[in-house]
């Protein structure tokens, strides 16, 4: 079935009767996703997979938005229906390309890590990263954290066996014995997750906005290690120096930053056959670490 006939399918099914087309939207890599126009209301946003997904993975995402906005007073799209299969959401605009956007972004990032520490690394529930259960174990330790449930929990995924050989997958699990001399002790905090450039839109005034989270309380640096490793536009660079002055961070932060992306690039390898370089990039990383 074609993503507008499929997109409009669910949100009928889902009680949006008025909605009378869909055009598709670019962008995203793991789910379909179009705007809705409707006879009766404003367009919406809509978001499903070709076949349904885990049970609660949209109510999930749904969850983390409002986390987001209502703990870390960050701007998010309204959520109209969270179902199985479908999840629909306000309309926002495309992200503007100018450097004074990307800092009023730092500011929100930087309000969203220092407003909401906690004492525990996790989440109440487990959640998604892409179609992919994210585990939020609750504990005390972020090392052993970030260890077990962001790192070594990719392993057994069968693409990441298939492209990681015996030396690497041990060469990750020295790593994650000598993360407490690796990385410093962190407060957690609440983050989006999955921090690209793609998940980052702005409202009708101009201000920034976030999408499709997978949140948990954790380092506030995972969400920065995301944005600083994946491809972004020239004028996000001021929002790096930018958030390094409002949160006081190091002048060491960047050679961190390979270090925390590996749990994104485990993810990528796990989910998708093309895995944009990033199994390259794992191996990298890893290289010190292997016997």
């Amino acid at each position: 079935m074609p993503i507008p006939s499929l997109l409009l399918d669910r949100l009928r099914r889902a009680g949006l009767s008025d909605a009378v087309s869909v055009t598709p939207a670019e962008g995203g890599v793991a789910a379909l996703a179009g705007i809705a126009t409707r006879r009766e209301g404003p367009p919406v946003f809509v978001k499903a997979f070709r076949e349904t997904p885990a049970d609660g993975l949209f109510a999930a995402e749904a969850e983390g938005l409002r986390a987001l906005r209502e703990l870390g007073g960050a701007a998010t799209p309204e959520v109209v229906y969270a179902g199985r299969d479908v999840l629909v959401l306000s309309v926002l605009e495309a992200r503007p390309a100018r450097e004074d956007f990307w800092e009023r972004l730092a500011h929100t990032l930087a309000r969203l890590h220092t407003t909401t520490v906690h004492d525990r690394f996790g989440w109440s529930r487990d959640n998604w990263l892409g179609r992919y259960r994210q585990d939020n174990t609750w504990d005390t330790d972020g090392h052993a954290f970030f260890a077990r449930s962001r790192l070594l929990r990719w392993l057994p995924e069968p693409r990441v066996r298939a492209a990681l050989d015996e030396r690497d997958r041990r060469a990750l699990e020295r790593l994650c014995e000598r993360l407490p001399e690796l990385l410093p002790s962190r407060p957690a905090c609440l983050t989006h997750g999955d921090l690209w450039a793609h998940n980052i839109l702005a409202t009708r005034d101009g201000q920034p906005a976030l999408i499709d989270p997978a949140v948990s309380y954790m380092w506030a640096e995972v969400d920065l290690a995301h944005l600083w490793s994946s491809p972004h536009p020239p004028e996000a660079k001021r929002f790096f120096a930018r958030y390094a002055e409002l949160t006081g961070l190091d002048d060491d932060w960047p050679a961190r930053m390979p270090i925390i992306q590996l749990r994104q690039h485990l993810a990528v390898i796990a989910q998708y056959e093309h895995d944009w370089g990033a199994a390259d990039q794992v191996r990298a990383t890893l290289r010190p670490f292997r016997s």
